[in-house]
């Protein structure tokens, strides 16, 4: 005779009760809390819908209180207490949304059970487990739920919503005479859902799509800063090297022009030398990261007077702006150049990043200003240079730009490097004008800083260079 052993818990009744519980620690997690979901940024948002959820709840205080006195025959403060607790939620659940769902279900349902008594007392039908008033503030609090939760706590209030109407009409009122009003508060509490929730999502992702636009504009300046940083540095290193390799050459080359050289002077000039070497040999090690084994698109002059050359061709100075004039002027535009004051030669680095301006200026107004003249005025200062490039009103629509659109930022690079100020505005009848003062003497240890830069326009890109 066999015997029948213990029945033994099967990996198919523990997955069903692990995931049983799941989904009540879910359901758990998302309605069983009192924590503030935030307010929609906007003001217009933010108070107008308010105000108009406040008036709402006014009415169905004042509806449901009649309702249920006159037809439902239930007493003032019964009757009060519900419809304050059917209007109290709608204006929680501009604040609390989940504790105002909770309060509207148990006022609903409070609702429900003392009207069911009522139910049959007379030969009219009253309307039950829903009355008109309860519909309306359970369908303002499933918005305002489904605006401000997650999907998953909308749809699980939602599914409480159809379960609690479902027993009370289907299972509680066999035999009684009433209006049902459970086919009509399941659709459309169904409806508002979607569409809270629907709408939630797409504010969601406008905010995304704002954030990530910003990011991508972030991370586009910054690239561009990097670049044009890397630019400088490429040609600073050209000019600095050039200068340091002329001072180890002639300290070099010195005792030899000498006869009979004192010990102490070949030993200073050898010094000297050995430190001149020793700090190019730091100057290429630290800026060396900086230089492109080969030249990129962008690392080539480019625009007016852009040879296209290779890295290492000699930089430019102010001694190739009648080229770089030129160039422009083949390309079918009017310019004029003025130079005012005593013309003399300038630090290599001044020199540079003068020429740098008035290139990407000349580029900006062929690429922004379609037919318009330009003037390129030189100032010599007693304590630097200012450079002044002024385009006229343009005769036509600009064609669209497929590059980055920051040679202002550049610029600002330049003139904050050598500790100089500038200007970039709008001029006369939709013309433009850059100013930027380079001192011949740079401070030693500059401080860049956007105080020193002065734009006077919105966006560099609108129109105008």
């Amino acid at each position: 005779m066999s015997r029948l052993g213990r029945v033994t818990d099967t990996g198919a009744g523990r997955a069903l009760r692990t995931r049983g519980g799941g989904w009540l620690r879910a359901l758990r997690e998302d309605l069983w809390t009192v924590r503030a979901e935030p307010l929609p940024p906007s003001t217009w948002l933010r108070w107008l819908p308010h105000g108009l959820v406040c008036l709402a709840a006014f009415g169905v205080l004042v509806g449901a209180m009649g309702d249920m006195v006159d037809n439902g025959h239930l007493n003032s403060g019964a009757a009060f207490l519900i419809a304050g607790g059917q209007a109290g939620a709608m204006i929680l659940g501009m604040w609390r949304p989940v504790p105002g769902w909770w309060l509207s279900t148990v006022s609903w349902v409070l609702g429900a059970a003392l009207l069911h008594s009522r139910l049959g007392a007379d030969a009219e039908t009253y309307t039950w487990p829903w009355t008109a008033a309860g519909i309306i503030s359970h369908l303002f609090v499933l918005l305002l739920l489904a605006l401000r939760v997650r999907t998953r706590a909308a749809v699980e209030a939602l599914a409480v919503t159809v379960v609690l109407t479902s027993v009370l009409q289907g299972w509680w009122s066999a035999g009684v005479n009433y209006d049902a009003t459970g086919a009509i508060a399941i659709p459309l509490s169904a409806v508002v859902v979607v569409v809270g929730t629907a709408l939630r999502g797409r504010r969601e992702a406008r905010a995304e799509l704002v954030e990530q636009t910003t990011l991508t504009a972030e991370e586009r300046t910054r690239r561009t800063l990097l670049e044009e940083r890397s630019r400088i540095a490429r040609e600073l290193h050209d000019v600095v090297a050039h200068h340091m390799s002329v001072i180890s050459i002639q300290a070099q080359v010195a005792p030899h022009l000498v006869e009979n050289p004192p010990d102490e002077l070949k030993e200073n000039l050898a010094g000297i030398r050995q430190n001149a070497l020793e700090a190019l040999t730091e100057l290429r090690r630290v800026l060396g990261v900086l230089r492109s084994e080969h030249p990129g698109p962008g690392e080539a002059p480019v625009g007016p007077g852009g040879t296209g050359t290779a890295e290492h061709a000699p930089q430019p100075t102010l001694d190739r702006l009648d080229a770089l004039v030129e160039n422009t002027r083949a390309a079918g535009r009017e310019v004029t150049t003025e130079i005012n004051g005593e013309r003399r030669p300038l630090p290599p680095g001044v020199e540079l990043s003068a020429y740098r301006i008035v290139q990407e200026a000349l580029s900006n107004v062929l690429r922004h200003a379609p037919g318009a003249s330009a003037k390129v005025r030189l100032t010599y200062q007693s304590d630097g240079l200012e450079v002044e490039i002024v385009n006229s009103r343009p005769t036509g629509p600009a064609s669209p730009s497929t590059g980055a659109g920051h040679g202002l930022l550049g610029m600002r690079e330049r003139v904050a490097m050598l500790g100089g100020t500038m200007t970039a505005h709008p001029w006369h009848w939709d013309g433009f004008k850059v100013t930027a003062f380079l001192p011949d003497t740079p401070p030693a240890d500059p401080a860049p800083g956007t105080d020193r830069i002065t734009y006077h326009f919105p966006d560099p890109e609108a129109g105008t260079p």
